[in-house]
């Protein structure tokens, strides 16, 4: 990347800043960055579909190598390495996302089901083969009339006792598995997730929940098997070079030890046995062990946006528009205009932040994924996956959001599919929905906000938690908090600037943030609370409250990533550079955040009108002070040269004047 002399004088500090988001496992990243340059690993348009596909595939064939495929597995030579599997998909977000996609489906979700949910026998005939690429699979779990909610999947695996197979079937129309990565071409075998209907002697079969099946698909030749009818999705909106697909089940037979049984094995008889007695926590544990595809989601969406980001403010500081006051001579870069600083920057804040807490969260699922499942708190499980699920919510919308302005802010440029920022925006558009829908993710993690104390409520259905929360002896008076008093004495000048403001301490930005999340908890819990009346609607009463909820979720997500963000600060040098750099895009991340809720914070006079003001001004002031090292900024995203080799950065005089 060509930078100007003023800017290239601080490499140094991008080197540091990228160190800070490479975090744990940079060298898995670095691996990622070469193959990303020697493959030519960048969104491609016009490319017929199949064409496409055949080379995702190659291309998977050539990372085999690498050997981060095989890290998210256990070996006899040692444990598994998954926050070094993880990191390696999220960086595939720098080259193609149809890339990343087709290698988290079989090595993560087809791969993860197997190693995660199945047991040795599982291990042993699959496990290398999917490694290799030899055994290509998928994750059969959405159907066409239920995604979020998996425990109302209709494909049912009834057991037949006389020849010791499970009966694999499609029961309606809307039971057919869509939208199924790999399914359409590729695949040979599906994790296909089924209510599983047995009785042992003497008991009526019945369904015992949802499980999941290694179920053959297609024979040596790519040929659908008996019973099994595929058919393609075709174009959609992004990812082409992923093989989306459908599956129908006509009483596909299967042999009993089909099964992924970790958590729940049927015998010869028919006799059902789990280690778990619950159904609903048996069901939960089980999803549990899968929230690594929701996690790698997360990471690489967040790492496609950070290259829609370095591609836009690499242009700004390259476009030129219009000249300065009283010099009709020389145009102004883009990024001169606080409009465009504005634009750019509070998202390029926010990315830093998001990719920090994904850092934390991909290392709390290694920790607790290195463990063998015995040893296991269910309770931490069910902490990280609303974590989980909260980063991936926040990290992929903010991905979308800087997508469409990262586009937007490059004019003519950004529309053409040359200059890759359509194509990363349409493939990153589904990623606010698959691996779990942002709404119902931000759902998920306020859900664990009101229940997080209580085990009784662990997989309670709506009515059930409602009712519960509706129970809770917590104060929801008009609250006289701590925040609200440190608020109210925090000094109130009109003139107000970050350099004197309270707002820049990290205490008092975690204050606020604090204290919006409780006031929004504590209030839901109190419109909760007429559930618990005999003549009320539970579900009507979740259903008016849910705007509620999830705005006490989108507040709690951010809590959480500035938390994350300020302990990252904390691990670092006082009064070095980086440390005093990210204190900065730290306190434009705080203050966009507070102007995008100021409605809130003013309504419940968390801040007064004039603080508002000095916030709006605040935003400005920060942007201004970031203005110099943004191209340091981006540059240490670590976004390889070949992606950014675009038409619309090459053609422009590289000059940037300081």
């Amino acid at each position: 990347m060509t930078r100007d002399d003023d800017l290239s004088s601080d490499l140094p500090l991008s080197s540091d800043l990228r160190a800070v988001l490479d975090g744990r496992w940079a060298a898995s990243r670095d691996v990622v960055r070469r193959y990303i340059e020697e493959a030519g690993l960048v969104p491609l348009s016009g490319v017929p579909l199949p064409d496409y596909r055949a080379r995702m595939l190659d291309l998977m064939k050539q990372m085999v190598p690498l050997g981060f495929p095989a890290q998210g597995f256990a070996s006899p030579d040692g444990p598994s390495d998954p926050g070094a599997a993880v990191t390696a998909i999220e960086t595939l977000g720098y080259g193609d996302l149809s890339l990343m996609v087709k290698a988290g489906v079989q090595w993560g979700l087809f791969g993860g089901a197997i190693e995660n949910l199945g047991t040795q026998s599982h291990h042993e005939r699959f496990r290398q083969g999917l490694i290799d690429l030899d055994v290509l699979g998928c994750f059969a779990m959405t159907e066409t009339g239920h995604g979020s909610n998996v425990q109302a999947l209709e494909t049912t695996a009834t057991y037949l006792p006389d020849t010791q197979e499970f009966e694999i079937h499609s029961p309606t129309p809307s039971s057919r598995k869509d939208y199924i990565g790999g399914a359409a071409e590729h695949a040979q075998y599906g994790a296909v997730f089924a209510q599983l209907i047995t009785g042992g002697p003497g008991e009526t079969p019945h369904s015992r929940g949802v499980h999941c099946f290694v179920v053959p698909l297609r024979d040596e030749n790519g040929d659908d098997l008996p019973g099994v009818t595929t058919s393609d999705c075709g174009y959609k909106g992004g990812l082409p070079g992923v093989d989306n697909g459908r599956i129908m089940f006509d009483r596909v037979r299967v042999p009993r030890s089909a099964l992924l049984n970790r958590y729940a094995d049927v015998a010869d008889d028919g006799t059902y046995s789990s280690p778990i007695e619950s159904d609903n926590r048996r069901f939960f544990t089980m999803l549990g062990t899968l929230i690594r595809g929701r996690v790698t989601v997360g990471a690489s969406g967040g790492a496609a946006g950070r290259l829609a980001l370095t591609l836009a403010v690499e242009y700004a500081l390259k476009r030129r528009q219009f000249s300065g006051p009283g010099d009709e001579g020389s145009e102004l870069l883009l990024l001169d205009y606080r409009a465009h600083q504005r634009r750019l920057l509070p998202l390029v804040a926010r990315a830093y932040a998001f990719a920090i807490a994904q850092n934390e969260v991909t290392e709390q699922l290694h920790e607790i994924q290195v463990l063998d499942p015995d040893d296991v708190d269910p309770r931490e499980l069910r902490r990280l996956e609303a974590k989980a699920a909260g980063i991936k919510a926040g990290h992929t919308t903010l991905a979308s959001r800087a997508a469409i302005e990262a586009r937007t802010a490059c004019g003519g440029a950004g529309y053409m599919a040359e200059n890759r920022l359509p194509l990363i925006r349409d493939d990153l558009d589904v990623f606010t929905t698959f691996e779990g829908d942002n709404l119902v993710m931000t759902q998920l993690a306020a859900k664990q906000l009101l229940t997080d104390y209580a085990d009784e409520v662990d997989g309670l259905d709506a009515g059930g938690w409602v009712r519960f929360v509706a129970g809770m002896a917590r104060d929801v008076a008009a609250e006289k908090t701590g925040i609200r008093q440190l608020v109210q004495t925090m000094l109130d000048a009109s003139d107000e600037t970050p350099d004197d403001s309270d707002l820049t301490d990290a205490d008092t930005q975690l204050a606020l943030f604090q204290g919006r999340e409780d006031h929004l908890v504590r209030t839901a819990a109190a419109r909760m609370r007429r559930a618990g009346d005999d003549d009320t609607d539970a579900f009507e009463v979740f259903t008016a409250t849910q705007d509620h909820l999830i705005k006490a979720g989108e507040a709690h997500i951010e809590r959480i990533v500035l938390e994350a963000f300020q302990a990252a600060i904390d691990r670092l040098d006082e009064g070095s550079a980086v440390r005093e750099t990210l204190q900065t895009v730290r306190d434009l991340f705080v203050y966009s955040a507070l102007e995008a809720d100021l409605g809130w914070f003013l309504m419940h006079r968390y801040v007064s009108v004039e603080r508002a003001k000095a916030i709006r001004r605040g935003v400005n002031e920060l942007c201004e002070r970031l203005r110099p090292i943004a191209g340091d900024l981006v540059e240490a995203f670590g976004i390889p040269e070949v992606a950014r080799n675009v038409p619309m950065l090459t053609s422009l005089a590289a000059t940037v004047p300081s």
